[in-house]
């Protein structure tokens, strides 16, 4: 894996750490999140970036397996380009059930 790919995939990993770290003092819970505007647009950007890294992960090197890599750069060009059909649920549903599949998939690939 080339130096490049490893960069990406680093800055998935810390994107997804720093998503975490959004709901250490408040509970991780959907209404919550939903009425919270400022965690909410936080984790937003952060799966833009997330979508962007994979992206560049994907054109690099296909053959390089990370489940959903392309339903979420999928969603992050929903966000950026149709941020007004952006569902906090589908957010909320990436947070809890794919972002944390992605961080092993990717802790195993950087051999973390």
């Amino acid at each position: 894996m080339d130096n490049e790919i490893k960069t990406w995939l680093f800055d998935v990993l810390n994107a997804i750490m720093e998503i975490d770290s959004f709901f250490i003092d408040i509970p991780k819970e959907f209404t919550t999140y939903k009425n919270d505007l400022r965690t909410r647009r936080a984790v937003e950007r952060n799966i833009e970036i997330i979508g962007e890294a994979l992206s560049r992960v994907i054109i690099r090197d296909d053959s390089i397996n990370i489940t959903n890599a392309r339903k979420i750069v999928d969603t992050r060009n929903r966000i950026i380009h149709g941020y007004d059909s952006v569902s906090d649920e589908i957010i909320w549903g990436i947070i809890i059930n794919h972002i944390p599949l992605l961080q092993t998939e990717v802790q195993i690939l950087l051999g973390e």
